[in-house]
């Protein structure tokens, strides 16, 4: 049986802190593999969404959480984007 989402509001702290260290250690990994091939500005940015969500990891307020689903946004779009490039420069 697969599981219904959930938004960020209707978790609870251990799942929500779960999730964003998921994304920000994805991050993480991708501004690895970035670095390799030296691209220094994807790295910068990666890793700066990733410290951002890191330091949002604790209790998170009300207001604070439409900033927390909007930077996890980013960094999964980050990742997306990585990960479509290198699909892409395999394909040529």
């Amino acid at each position: 049986m697969q599981d219904i989402s959930k938004t960020l509001s209707e978790m609870t702290i251990k799942e929500r802190t779960s999730l964003l260290d998921t994304v920000a250690d994805a991050l993480e990994a991708v501004a690895e593999e970035a670095e390799d091939e030296g691209d220094a500005r994807f790295v910068s940015n990666s890793m700066c969404v990733a410290n951002t969500i890191r330091g949002m990891c604790g209790d998170l307020s009300p207001r604070d959480l439409a900033a927390a689903e909007l930077l996890m946004e980013q960094g999964i779009m980050l990742v997306h984007q990585f990960s479509m490039r290198k699909h892409l420069s395999k394909l040529h």
